[in-house]
């Protein structure tokens, strides 16, 4: 990549702007992984099925599948999807849903029948319609090592009992399927198999001694978190076998009680991934994998909890009919969408380390899509994926942000505007992306790039007549973005209140 002399604009107007972005100076672009913009679907309650797969639909291929959903995920480029799970993953034994003879079981974690019609071929099948890299996570719960070895064999291999069996079962070339965890949140009381931190890392070691040796190109993860108790000593004991370590983020805790945050509130919570990914990124580097030896997956997140009462008292039982208040469309405003656009910043922002990111669910529960019979409605985080991948360039420009603060409840307050400077390889071409978290108030920003900005500036905008603002059937584009032209005053765009922005130059 050609290197670019980086000199800051020198405008009057910039003593008295509040809100600046510049480019650090000497810096260099980062080329980013596309993976960031990745999504996850696991066997909970429509996600599945009635969601992607739906051989009854009049929307249905031939192999069940949702073209609807297919081709809304073609349109955000969706480059990767892991599944089976979630906390699902921890009970589903891979074999019960291969091959003609499959039975029906009974899923221990989210208490309900499991048909095993959709298994890891229809998962690969999906993934090759949709365009996406599958992504596998094994069952590290009740599951061994070995089992999750025999599921490498079955979809890598051609020889020995498990790649035989997958050429029966009528895939005769491999699905040479590359990216695999060990394990989904085992660290949690709520995880059947849940494993104590001296387990955790010996594990994982063996796990991961045995995956690669029936497939030495694997890119292998294992559930961590960005506290060092739990993920420092699974780095000494497993790190030389790992490309990444997975980390998980939800930040509106909806499990047992259905009661989603206001707007502002939201609004505090988002620099909390940020904060995450620096502490975790500081534990790599004490563990002597720092620099990118071992990079981080962000591969469940999303600002809200899924509604699932009561999971984890294992006494009292779950409550199946709750959740359907996950479907419930004014949950869905443009807070959601706001975080989810700050939360895709800080992965940016941080390219050199965050790999991959999953936005949980794909489809129905929290997802970017919610399916009914009659169609697919884009809730607002799906537009912003849209934003994303359709308008951003290639690599990410370090940049300085000089913000107001925006002020909420119990004395919280966060930078006002948010923002990542992409650009291309050749350098002629700039996306500024830009989060203006106030409710209320449009917000100025003031420019300071080596570049000459025309005095018009193309761009697109995502923000609804109101914060609370949401999609729902019948309204399906009350919030989808729109083309907006930007007047530059004093080297200054003004951006509408709460709003996503993305400015083209």
């Amino acid at each position: 990549m050609k290197k670019h002399l980086l000199i800051l604009l020198s405008l009057p107007f910039m003593a008295h702007a509040q809100n600046t972005m510049n480019i650090v100076e000497g810096s260099s672009p980062i080329k980013y992984n596309n993976m960031i913009f990745g999504h996850f679907i696991e066997h909970f309650d429509t996600q599945i099925y009635g969601g992607i797969f739906d051989p009854n639909s009049k929307f249905a291929d031939e192999d069940g599948f949702r073209t609807d959903v297919i081709e809304a995920l073609k349109q955000i480029k969706v480059p990767i999807v892991r599944w089976p799970g979630g906390c699902f993953v921890s009970t589903y034994h891979w074999v019960d849903g291969v091959g003609p003879e499959r039975q029906p079981v009974y899923d221990k974690t989210w208490q309900v029948e499991d048909p095993n019609t959709f298994g890891t071929d229809e998962y690969i099948k999906w993934c090759r319609k949709v365009g996406c890299e599958p992504y596998i996570c094994t069952n590290a719960g009740t599951g061994t090592p070995e089992e999750m070895s025999d599921w490498v064999e079955y979809c890598n291999l051609s020889v020995g009992k498990w790649g035989r069996m997958r050429m029966a079962n009528g895939y005769a070339e491999p699905h040479n399927v590359k990216y695999w965890s060990v394990g989904n949140e085992n660290w949690g009381a709520h995880e059947l198999g849940a494993r104590t931190v001296q387990e955790w890392g010996p594990l994982v070691r063996e796990s991961a001694k045995l995956m690669l040796s029936v497939s030495k190109d694997l890119k292998l993860f294992a559930a961590a978190t960005s506290n060092k108790n739990w993920t420092l000593p699974l780095l000494r004991e497993a790190g030389r076998h790992l490309n990444y370590i997975s980390i998980h983020g939800y930040w509106d805790p909806l499990f047992h009680h259905n009661n989603p945050a206001p707007f502002i509130d939201c609004m505090m919570k988002t620099d909390a991934p940020e904060q995450d990914i620096q502490r975790t990124i500081g534990i790599l580097e004490e563990a002597g994998f720092g620099g990118g030896r071992i990079k981080i997956a962000y591969d469940e997140w999303n600002l809200r909890n899924w509604h699932h009462p009561w999971h984890g008292n294992f006494r009292r039982g779950f409550d199946l009919e709750a959740r359907r208040k996950n479907d419930i469309p004014s949950q869905y405003t443009m807070a959601d969408a706001l975080f989810s656009a700050c939360f895709l910043n800080a992965c940016l922002r941080h390219a050199d380390i965050v790999d991959i990111a999953c936005f949980s669910p794909i489809v129905n529960t929290r997802g970017a899509i919610f399916v009914h019979p009659e169609g697919i409605l884009k809730r607002t985080t799906f537009h912003v994926f849209d934003m994303y991948v359709n308008l951003l360039e290639d690599y990410v420009q370090p940049i300085d942000w000089n913000t107001e603060r925006l002020e909420g409840n119990k004395n919280a307050s966060t930078g006002v505007l948010d923002g990542v400077l992409t650009i291309s390889e050749d350098g002629t071409r700039h996306a500024l992306v830009v989060v203006n978290k106030d409710p209320k108030q449009s917000r100025k920003l003031t420019l300071a790039i080596n570049k000459k900005l025309p005095r018009r500036i193309e761009g697109k905008v995502l923000c609804g007549a109101s914060p609370d603002d949401y999609n729902e059937i019948g309204a399906e584009n009350r919030v989808t973005p729109e083309d907006r032209m930007f007047v530059l005053k004093d080297g200054c765009v003004e951006l509408p209140p709460h709003s996503l922005t993305v400015l083209r130059f």
